[in-house]
C-alpha cells in the first residue's frame, strides 16, 4: 500500500516550491513521480502521456511530459520554460514550479523562484555538483528561498551506492558553506524508479532520513517562521457613490493585499510617505466585518480619521515603520532582449507604487558560472548585476532579505511596457 494512502487528514497549508538544477538531472520526472505516487494524475492525461511514450519508442511511461507540457520541449527533450503544477495531499496543497536548467534560461529560473518557500536542486549521482548545481543554488539563495533540499538522484544508475552519496553531500556542503547556506537536506534517490520519492523502496535501507514527500508535508510555509512587519499597499481607494444611501455617504474603504504580518482593529498605524497616524476603524472583506486581517488576505481597511491617501501609499504598524526613500540599492536581474542603458530612464513598480527612475551606477556584474563580480556598462539578458537607482518619486520599501514582497521590484520600458527587469533591494 502506498505511503500516501497513510496521511492524516490535516491542512498544513500552501507550499509553493521549486525544483532545479543540471540539465538532465531528472527534475521533470522527479515531478511527474511525485504526482504519479501521490494519485493526483487523471486518468485521461496518463493515458495521453502513454501514447507519447509510445511514439517516442519507450518501453515504460516518461513522466516527466507531465511538466514538459510545450510542444518545442516534447521534441527536444528538454525543459525551456517554467512549468508550473499543482497538487494535493491529505495534508497540504503544492504549487511546483519546473525551472529550466540551461545557462541561458536564468531569467526563467529567477521567475520561479520569486514565489518559492522550499527549493528541490537535483544532482546526477554519476556527476555530482556541476556549475549548474552551483548556479541554481547562487539563484535560490540570492531569492531568499528559505529551505534548500539536495536530491541525489539516479541512485538507480550508481548501484544505490552509500559512498557515492556522501562524496556528493560533501561536496556540496563545503561550497554551500561559502555561500552562507545554511538550512540545507540531502537525500538519495531514485526519480526513475521511485525511491524516496513518496514512498522509501527497498534499495536504500542505510538512509534513515524522511522521504521527499516527508520533507515537503512538514516544511514550514510562508509567513510562518518568524513575526513579520504588517506592511499593506493600498491598490485601490473605495468610495461608492449611491444616491439616497446615507450610510455610503462618508464611506472611505483602502482596499488592498496584506503582504506581511497582521493588524487588528484598533490598532495604530501610519500612512507612508505622509507619515500621518491614524488607527484602523474596521476591516471588511467581501462585506463581511473581521476583527483582524492576515498576511496574503485581501481587504478592506477603514480608518478612524480623515487621512489623504492615494493608490501606492502603504499602511504600517505605527511603531513598524518601513524606509522611505528616493534611492536603492540593489540586485538587478535583466530580462529584456534588449540591452540594459544606462543613459535611459525606466519605471520601476514596487508593490503597487510606480516611479520613473534613472541608473545611478552598475556597481558589478555578477559572473554566474564562477560567482566572480566583473566590471560593466550595460547589462545583456540574464545578466545579473548590483545596481544603483535615483527615483523621481520615493518608495516604501524594506531590504528583500527581510521581507520578499516590499523589498522586490520590476522594471518596465516605457516604450513598449514591458518587464526588463527583476531586483532586490539591498
Amino acid at each position: 500500500m502506498s505511503a500516501i494512502e497513510h496521511l492524516p487528514e490535516i491542512d498544513n497549508g500552501l507550499l509553493r516550491f521549486l525544483t532545479c538544477g543540471s540539465v538532465d538531472d531528472g527534475k521533470s520526472t522527479l515531478i511527474g513521480r511525485l504526482l504519479y505516487d501521490t494519485k493526483t494524475i487523471l486518468a485521461d492525461t496518463l493515458h495521453a502521456i502513454a501514447r507519447t511514450s509510445e511514439r517516442r519508442g519507450l518501453e515504460a511511461v516518461d513522466l516527466s511530459l507531465l511538466t514538459d507540457g510545450l510542444q518545442a520541449e516534447r521534441e527536444q527533450g528538454i525543459t525551456i520554460d517554467v512549468a508550473y503544477r499543482y497538487f494535493t495531499t491529505g495534508r497540504r496543497k503544492y504549487i511546483i514550479a519546473d525551472a529550466p536548467g540551461h545557462e541561458q534560461y536564468t531569467r526563467n529560473m529567477v521567475t520561479a523562484a520569486s514565489t518559492a518557500n522550499l527549493a528541490i536542486i537535483l544532482v546526477d549521482a554519476r556527476k555530482g555538483v556541476l556549475t549548474q548545481t552551483r548556479r541554481h543554488s547562487y539563484l535560490a539563495h540570492l531569492l531568499g528561498i528559505p529551505h534548500i533540499v539536495v536530491a541525489i538522484n539516479k541512485m538507480d544508475l550508481v548501484d544505490f551506492d552509500r559512498a557515492t552519496y556522501e562524496r556528493i553531500r560533501g561536496q556540496y556542503l563545503e561550497f554551500a558553506a561559502t555561500l552562507g547556506i545554511g538550512d540545507v537536506s540531502f537525500i538519495p534517490l531514485s526519480a526513475l524508479n521511485g525511491d524516496m520519492i513518496v514512498d522509501r523502496g527497498e534499495r536504500l535501507g542505510w538512509y534513515s532520513g524522511p522521504t521527499l514527500l516527508d520533507i515537503l508535508e512538514n516544511a514550514p510555509t510562508a509567513h510562518s517562521e518568524r513575526d513579520e512587519r504588517f506592511r499593506f499597499p493600498v491598490q485601490f481607494v473605495c468610495r461608492p457613490q449611491k444616491a439616497g444611501d446615507p450610510k455610503l455617504h462618508d464611506y472611505r474603504g483602502f482596499m488592498g493585499r496584506v503582504e506581511s504580518g497582521e493588524i487588528a482593529v484598533g490598532d495604530e498605524v501610519l500612512v507612508l510617505p505622509s507619515e500621518q497616524r491614524t488607527r484602523i476603524k474596521a476591516i471588511e472583506i467581501y462585506g463581511s466585518s473581521l476583527p483582524r486581517a492576515i498576511a496574503e488576505q485581501s481587504v478592506t481597511l477603514l480608518l478612524e480619521d480623515e487621512v489623504d491617501i492615494s493608490r501606492g501609499d502603504m499602511i504600517v504598524r505605527a511603531q513598524e515603520s518601513a524606509l522611505v526613500t528616493r534611492r536603492i540599492e540593489t540586485m538587478l536581474c535583466w530580462l529584456g532582449e534588449t540591452p540594459l542603458d544606462p543613459q535611459r530612464k525606466y519605471l520601476i513598480r514596487q508593490t503597487t507604487r510606480e516611479t520613473k527612475a534613472a541608473i545611478e551606477a552598475i556597481d558589478y556584474r555578477l559572473d554566474i558560472n564562477t560567482l566572480q563580480r566583473m566590471p560593466a556598462e550595460r547589462l545583456s539578458m540574464n545578466d545579473i548585476a548590483r545596481v544603483f537607482f535615483k527615483l523621481a518619486q520615493p518608495l516604501c520599501v524594506d531590504a528583500y532579505a527581510e521581507n520578499r514582497s516590499t523589498g522586490a521590484f520590476i522594471v518596465i520600458d516605457e516604450t513598449n511596457n514591458n518587464t526588463v527587469g527583476a531586483g532586490m533591494i539591498l
